[in-house]
This record gives C-alpha cells, sequence and structure tokens, in this order.
C-alpha cells in the first residue's frame, strides 16, 4: 500500500489538513505545559513493519514528529506515557476483536514492541491495552490524576481508532485534548482527515507538533491562543 504522507511531505500535508478543518478547529487552545502530558499511543512494531497485515502505513512518515515532541517533553521534565496494544496468546481476552482483525499482536512476541526509536525510559509508564481506548479498562485515569495532569497531548496510530478513541474518553474525564495533525496516524488520508474534523469539531484542539514544542520550551500558560 503506498503511503499518503511521508517524512519529506509530512509537514506541508499537515498545514493543508489544518487548512481544511480551520471552520471547526475553532477551539484553539495554549497548552498549559506544567500540567501536561504526552500519551504515545500503539508505535508497536505490529502497525510499523510493512510485512505486517496490520500495517499502518502513516505510522512512519509520523515517527519522526512524535520523536521530537518526546524528546521536549523529556527535556521540559514533563511525564511522556506509552500505551501498547496486546493480547494474551491464548485469545482470553480478544472478544469480538477475534474475528474483527486480521492478525493478533500477541503478548511477549517481538511485534508487540514499541518501535526501538521510541522505546520508553527506564521509570515512564506503558499503558498495556487490549481496546482502542487507552483508559478502556486500564490505569491511565489513575496515573494522569496522581501526575496532576490537565492537558494531554495524543499521539500516535491508528489517528481514527485508538488515538480518537482515546482522546474522546480524556474528554468525557474533562481533560484538555491536543491531537498534532502530524504527529499521528492511519492507512489512508481520507480516514486521517475525517478523524481530525471529528476531533476538532467536538474533543480536541488539532495542531502541530512544531506548536506543542514551542510551548512545552515555553512553558505555555493554560488559555487560550488569540
Amino acid at each position: 500500500m503506498k503511503s499518503y504522507v511521508t517524512t519529506r511531505t509530512i509537514r506541508s500535508k499537515a498545514a493543508a489538513w489544518l487548512e481544511r478543518i480551520d471552520r471547526y478547529n475553532q477551539h484553539k487552545m495554549r497548552l498549559n505545559a506544567t500540567a501536561s502530558a504526552l500519551l504515545v499511543v500503539d508505535m508497536q512494531m505490529f502497525f510499523l513493519d510493512p510485512t505486517s497485515p496490520t500495517y499502518t502505513c502513516g505510522g512512519p512518515a509520523a515517527l519522526p514528529t512524535i520523536k521530537r515532541l518526546m524528546e521536549a517533553f523529556r527535556a521540559a521534565g514533563r511525564p511522556v506515557i506509552f500505551t501498547r496494544h496486546v493480547h494474551h496468546p491464548n485469545g482470553s481476552d480478544l472478544g469480538i476483536m477475534d474475528w474483527w482483525w486480521e492478525g493478533k499482536c500477541l503478548e511477549g512476541s517481538e511485534a508487540s514492541e514499541i518501535h526501538p526509536e521510541l522505546r520508553p525510559l527506564v521509570g515512564e509508564k506503558v499503558i498495556t491495552k487490549h481496546r482502542y481506548s487507552a483508559f478502556y479498562n486500564t490505569d491511565l485515569e489513575t496515573v494522569l490524576r496522581c501526575l496532576k495532569i490537565e492537558d494531554l497531548v495524543v499521539s500516535g496510530i491508528m489517528t481514527n481508532l485508538c488515538c480518537e478513541s482515546t482522546a474522546r474518553d480524556a474528554y468525557f474525564q474533562d481533560y484538555r485534548v491536543f491531537i498534532p495533525a502530524d504527529g499521528t496516524g492511519t492507512i489512508t488520508e481520507e480516514m486521517h482527515l475525517a478523524s481530525l474534523l471529528n476531533l476538532a469539531f467536538g474533543f480536541a484542539f488539532v495542531t502541530t507538533v512544531d506548536g506543542l514544542i514551542a510551548q512545552v520550551k515555553g512553558g505555555g500558560l493554560s488559555n487560550k491562543l488569540p
């Protein structure tokens, strides 16, 4: 499958996506860096290996931008939290996903590991999940509450499945949600753009990695952009 975006085109593509959704991207928030956390969703080899049945072609293009965002959060002393979507080898936690998807990301397999360029540091939280949302039957909400997080940046893959589901659940729990258009990816541009539109309209401020990095470095205040 030919990717709809590459590392060379992702910046210009993101600008075009933001222009397309601008009418609905009305909640232009400024990141409160001192109460923020970065969530890196499912950047696992299962989705990033081109030979995988669930290869997400938009993922490799977003990987370098996510890496820069991670480095900025770490440099600012802000939490970086990861998720891994896995299933037990005996299938006991599959449920509907057993027949909905081709291929299974099995716990303990090499495919289940986070991409080496984004590998968590010792002490960074890794959430294990079995459904799209990182909040569903996990301890993510407890971790965020204990860290006194108010603003959550959601990056990773897939934009329209795990990222969007997580962003929606975060909104339901009164977190202010930020989505970098160039820090998420999926399998088609249509799906990516549709998800960005949905999120901008109802759940999050869709922005760019560069914009978020500038606010993390600047210790952005919790207010709306002019």
